[in-house]
């Protein structure tokens, strides 16, 4: 009888072993150890909205209409870190007055110069307070805003403008953004900034040259950024451009331990999203971005093809 409870705790003891683990303690030994790489195993969120590169998931309802001409809105605020060419924060009120150092919304006002579309810029959360007043807009412009840059009355208007068949763009440190609000990070491509390593020249891949924001970069063009490596990193969208990794001298391991993501590591993706168009990259670091050497010019080919394809002005996310 006591060889039979033995033999029965053994059985148990041997059970809960493998209920717990999956495996057979022997098994267990001889597993190796995970090869560090880019994060797994997050999850594929869908955020509760139709998302991806179906056009099905655009709301077509009217709100633009092409004979007024596009306009666009440039948001800048930043309620952390502060990107230098964002140059000294703005004053209140749409349209205020820009510094020499205000290179970003110097930068864009002239893309929309010399590209037929208008555009209004602010750093002010009560320009956005209202869908209404984004409604104005055919496109909305987020160029390295940073954390919580937003309150409650302009996150429920982009929501509703953006359902509504809104564009949206996000530039850099877009991703570093409302964190916390899984709605924008969705928005995002289901991204959202994590680290980065040494601003550094790199190659930039362009992996898919039929789109009105790619057709007229080379296959392989050279930029300086800082890399954005991403958790998560984006799914169900249209990558467009990828850094070549193996081109990053000084390696792309991020200050927080990020490994990077390998062979394919994202830098300018679309999508359509809860009902609107979502153009994002992670490229415009630097200063010298809407320069007039050859990678400035480059990056502003993708920023002003990206524009005007989230604004309806040319084909989306083809």
């Amino acid at each position: 009888m006591n060889l039979r409870r033995l033999s029965l705790a053994a059985v148990l003891a041997a059970t809960a072993a493998v209920l717990a683990t999956g495996l057979p303690g022997a098994a267990r030994t001889a597993q190796a150890p995970p090869t560090p790489g880019p994060a797994q195993e997050l999850g594929d969120p869908d955020y509760g909205v139709c998302r991806g590169t179906d056009p099905r998931c655009y709301h077509d309802w009217g709100n633009f209409d092409p004979a007024k001409g596009y306009k666009v809105l440039l948001y800048t605020r930043t309620a952390g870190p502060r990107h230098a060419n964002l140059g000294p924060a703005l004053g209140t009120g749409l349209n205020p007055a820009l510094a020499a150092a205000n290179v970003v919304q110097n930068g864009v006002v002239e893309l929309g110069k010399k590209n037929g579309f208008t555009v209004d810029w602010t750093e002010d959360v009560a320009q956005l307070a209202t869908p209404s007043a984004l409604f104005k807009y055919n496109a909305v412009i987020f160029f390295s805003t940073s954390r919580d840059t937003l309150d409650d009355a302009a996150q429920t208007s982009l929501r509703q403008y953006v359902r509504g068949g809104g564009g949206f763009v996000g530039v850099h440190n877009a991703f570093g953004t409302e964190y916390n609000w899984p709605w924008y990070e969705g928005l995002l491509g289901n991204a959202n900034f994590y680290d980065h390593g040494p601003a550094q020249p790199g190659v930039v891949e362009t992996v898919d040259r039929k789109d009105a924001s790619t057709s007229g970069l080379p296959a392989r063009w050279n930029f300086t950024d800082e890399w954005y490596n991403l958790v998560p990193a984006p799914t169900k969208v249209r990558v467009l451009a990828e850094v070549d990794e193996s081109t990053l001298a000084q390696g792309v391991r991020g200050n927080q331990g990020h490994p990077g993501h390998g062979r394919n590591h994202p830098v300018a993706w679309c999508q359509y999203y809860d009902g609107g168009r979502a153009f994002l990259t992670t490229l415009g670091h630097g200063a010298d971005v809407f320069g007039t050497g050859a990678e400035a010019q480059n990056f502003q080919k993708l920023l002003t093809g990206g524009i005007e394809s989230a604004m309806g002005k040319k084909p989306f996310c083809k």
